[in-house]
């Protein structure tokens, strides 16, 4: 099945329901038999997608710069865990080593790792599914903005069209595995 990276929060001060939606990320991901590639962080929505996927019994792959293992907060229950020298290292292991990216509720970071799997899917160096999970309308105001940036031209229609909006984790991973052309194992 595929490596699906997860972006998300990895803030220790969230609201439950958001852990909560990670966590059921990580257990369906699990479920369908995928492997999670995440920041290798183990607090916040980081470290509970990684639990949930765990749960499941899916094969976690963390990549964390050293910079973040040095603050004690490196996901070292993963099957296994990259350390990288930086920040750009570690996302370009992460889009190397992925299939797809599923991008859940966050902050600078999670925005930076979305921006940077959509910007080189639009210079075509990699054709790989992209999705943002938005149940509860997270991402409606980012949304909206970008389709203004595509009407004054800042950003290619053809550009948005790349990005798949998921109100359901099911939507999410139905869409991945149409795309990739896997299908959901057999029970």
């Amino acid at each position: 099945m595929a490596a699906i990276c997860v972006f998300c929060a990895s803030s220790s001060t969230l609201d439950q329901k958001w852990l909560d939606l990670a966590t059921r990320t990580g257990a369906e991901l699990a479920a369908r038999g995928h492997r999670l590639v995440s920041g290798g962080g183990c607090v916040g929505m980081m470290g509970a997608v990684a639990d949930g996927a765990r749960s499941g019994g899916a094969h976690t792959l963390g990549v964390i710069p050293q910079s973040l293992v040095d603050l004690e907060v490196a996901d070292l229950s993963s099957d296994e865990l990259i350390v990288t020298i930086d920040m750009g290292a570690r996302k370009n292991i992460m889009i190397e080593r992925s299939d797809a990216f599923i991008t859940l509720p966050g902050g600078l970071g999670t925005l930076d790792e979305l921006f940077e799997v959509w910007t080189t899917a639009t210079l075509d160096l990699h054709t790989k599914p992209i999705i943002i999970l938005d149940p509860d309308g997270f991402y409606d105001g980012l949304l909206r903005w970008l389709d203004q940036l595509a009407d004054t031209a800042f950003v290619r229609s053809a550009a948005l069209g790349q990005i798949m909006i998921a109100k359901s984790i099911g939507a999410a991973l139905d869409e991945i595995e149409e795309r990739l052309g896997t299908g959901r194992p057999e029970a």
